[in-house]
């Protein structure tokens, strides 16, 4: 077991987004208030937009210079992002700051661990969270046809033939569909969820368990529920750590399957956790792929967080 919680974050406002000075700062955009505000904000040499194809938007719906990839897949987006925009860069001695808020999560998992590859060791993460969600609990961030659950490139790990104890965790978000494909996809493991509480507003962890319950049928039994909050990476990364090693205490897992599907710095948690940790077991971070997300399900501005990421 491992505690994460030694690495920093910080809320910031607005105005202190622009006192720090980095080399290099990447944002996915999409039109939301605190999507754009921060990129307006922020003081970088070099600051990047990166598109989203499943954002639907258009050459003339993106600022000047945005970055439009060709490609589909997360690893194939992030590694043309890099050798297009950033080519003959030297990443391992740059200081780098990423804007999650509008990032695909298997996209920012993957950049995650292409960061790791390429001799990144510590970089600065930004996420703001919504005021509040424009339609509650029944807003909706990817389109309901899942055209595929599979593995997030980076993460496939390896599969241990033997299967009579296998976990899926769930990281609970407000998308019972995306929760029961993924439930369903893997019907003979056992079931645990991780619950974001606190929750980023006072009434979203009740809106995020009516949503999960939606999806009872499809989940069954669940083995276990935890939480961990939900603006937090590295302490979401803790609670893994804490329920994979009270698990395997209790019977060895034969292969651990994890789905990040809540909150932005819960999914940076999955990533971390599962590169300081899984590595050389049978895991795999899994992942519902649609091809449609909305491009904006928020409003107003809430907090403002900087984690200082630590990949060694």
């Amino acid at each position: 077991m491992i505690d994460y919680t030694y690495q920093y974050r910080t809320v910031l406002d607005i105005r202190a987004v622009g006192g720090s000075n980095w080399d290099i700062f990447i944002s996915a955009f999409n039109p939301s208030e605190r999507v754009i505000k921060v990129f307006d904000e922020v003081r970088s040499a070099r600051k990047h937009w990166l598109v989203h194809h499943e954002y639907g938007l258009g050459k003339s719906d993106v600022p000047e210079g945005a970055f439009i990839s060709n490609e589909i897949r997360e690893d194939d987006v992030i590694l043309e992002f890099f050798t297009s925009a950033l080519r003959e860069t030297d990443l391992s001695g740059a200081r780098i700051c990423i804007d999650v808020t509008g990032f695909m999560r298997p996209h920012m998992i993957y950049l995650i661990n292409y960061l790791r590859v390429v001799g990144v060791s510590s970089f600065d993460v930004i996420y703001t969270e919504p005021g509040h969600y424009s339609g509650h609990d029944r807003t909706r961030f990817a389109s309901e046809l899942v055209h595929d659950v599979r593995q997030v490139a980076g993460y496939e790990g390896f599969i241990n033939n033997v299967t009579d104890n296998d976990l899926l965790v769930i990281g609970a978000g407000y998308e019972d569909s995306l929760i029961a494909e993924v439930a369903e996809e893997k019907g003979k493991a056992h079931k645990a969820l991780i619950y974001g509480l606190p929750s980023l507003q006072a009434d979203m962890y009740q809106q995020n368990v009516l949503r999960s319950y939606a999806a009872a049928d499809a989940l069954g039994d669940v083995a276990e529920r935890v939480f961990a909050p939900a603006s937090d990476p590295f302490a979401t990364a803790t609670v893994l750590s804490e329920l994979i090693a009270r698990e395997d205490t209790k019977r060895p897992i034969t292969n651990l399957f994890l789905s990040p599907l809540s909150t932005k710095p819960q999914a940076l948690g999955f990533a971390l956790f599962y590169l300081r940790e899984c590595t050389s077991r049978a895991a795999s971070i899994i992942f519902p792929f649609s091809d449609s997300y909305s491009i904006d399900t928020s409003s107003r501005i809430g907090r403002i967080w900087k984690y200082e990421v630590e990949l060694s």
